[in-house]
């Protein structure tokens, strides 16, 4: 525990410094900082592997540096996100779920989760170094409120590849084409099989071995207006080309070489809005044919009503649901989720979440139905 008290008081001190650092205008400093927390107090209510409780943390400090404001050239960006996470792993001690019902559950690491350099040519921007593929690709903004994993990054991702996410991400090259106002087209390549924990315990040792293969994901983006209420919708197709260790024969070395690809799509839509108040839905799918698909099919849809229990109308709640269909004779695993946000002064928020998980990790018969109490909390600076 010295270690995350000693970041957790390094990233306050940094917070409390950068703060007094403000200047009226604050848009020509060519150098900002950011530091965050969240943590999740835990329970299994019912079912699940056991009844219990637990505690886990997510600690963030982010630098960035704007070249062009720094006096040198046009376009360019420098980026690095340091990370901590601790406390309890409530997936694999109290539930036993696939999908994972907090999105910050990651073990005891201090680690590098972004280091990368941005350069914009016209209507171009190319990336390059350590991404977290989830910040650009596969995401939902009304999904993001959700604590269950899957409506961050979708299993069809996470359950089949060794894909650059959270908590370990990897290195690779991204671009990104704005089409139009509205249309964006990304590419990106990654290292298939970021190096693990065990071997690269704060993530600076990268290693690009031959059996890691290549992950590539392309995605197009467009924003679309329903109404004159904005939304965004995105199409995407990912292949990954690597070795996989179950199928390991010495005697037959090619039938190492495995492909895992799949297509999948996300739909933010606002479906209301007056005042103070609006409501907002999500849609995730996505499907992946491979036989060795742990997911070969999701399902995700939520809905979001902001401001309407509070005075101050910053308030959202939001009821969500992750459908993921299991192979190998495997049960579907099925997350409903019911989540309240609200801000307690500039800083702060907290979040009550209740989850039902339905068949966690698809074993109706060996484990229960579960369902999940917790109460998020986060600052940022």
């Amino acid at each position: 525990m010295k270690k995350e008290t000693l970041l957790l008081l390094f990233l306050s001190i940094a917070a409390f410094y950068l703060q007094a650092q403000e200047t009226e205008n604050e848009s020509e400093n060519s150098l900002t900082f950011a530091a965050s927390y969240v943590g999740d107090n835990v329970a299994n209510l019912s079912g699940g592997i056991k009844k219990g409780y637990t505690y886990l943390g997510f600690a963030n400090f982010e630098i960035a540096l704007d070249i062009e404001k720094a006096g040198l050239w046009k376009g360019g960006q420098f980026f690095i996100n340091a990370a901590n996470t601790h406390g309890g792993t409530p997936t694999e001690t109290l539930f036993g779920d696939i999908q994972v019902v907090s999105n910050i559950e990651a073990g005891n690491h201090t680690y590098l989760q972004e280091l990368w350099y941005k350069q914009q040519l016209g209507k171009v921007e190319f990336t390059i170094g350590l991404q977290d593929l989830n910040v650009e690709l596969a995401s939902t903004e009304y999904g993001g409120l959700f604590l269950n994993s899957s409506f961050g990054i979708i299993p069809t991702f996470s359950l089949n590849l060794h894909a650059p996410i959270f908590p370990l991400t990897s290195p690779g090259i991204t671009s990104k084409w704005n089409i139009s106002e509205r249309t964006s087209w990304i590419n990106a390549i990654y290292d298939g099989s970021p190096t693990d924990f065990e071997e690269n315990p704060y993530n600076i040792k990268w290693q690009f071995k031959k059996g890691d293969g290549v992950l590539g994901v392309t995605e197009i983006q467009h924003q679309f207006n329903l109404n004159n209420l904005s939304g965004t919708y995105k199409i995407g197709v990912f292949a990954h080309d690597h070795f996989i260790e179950r199928r390991l024969d010495k005697n037959f070395p090619d039938s190492l070489n495995t492909n895992t690809w799949g297509v999948y799509s996300i739909i933010d839509q606002k479906l209301w809005e007056s005042n103070d108040k609006n409501i907002g839905a999500f849609l995730q799918a996505g499907y992946s044919p491979s036989k060795l698909s742990t997911n070969n099919l999701y399902l995700g849809l939520g809905l979001n009503a902001s401001g309407f229990l509070s005075k101050k109308g910053d308030d959202i709640l939001g009821f969500s649901v992750a459908h993921a269909h299991l192979t190998a004779n495997l049960n579907s695993e099925t997350a409903i989720e019911l989540t309240w946000q609200k801000p307690i002064g500039k800083y702060l928020f907290i979040q009550p979440d209740i989850q039902y998980i339905i068949h966690p990790s698809g074993q109706s018969n060996s484990l229960k139905n579960a369902l999940a109490a917790i109460f998020r909390f986060g600052f940022t600076f």
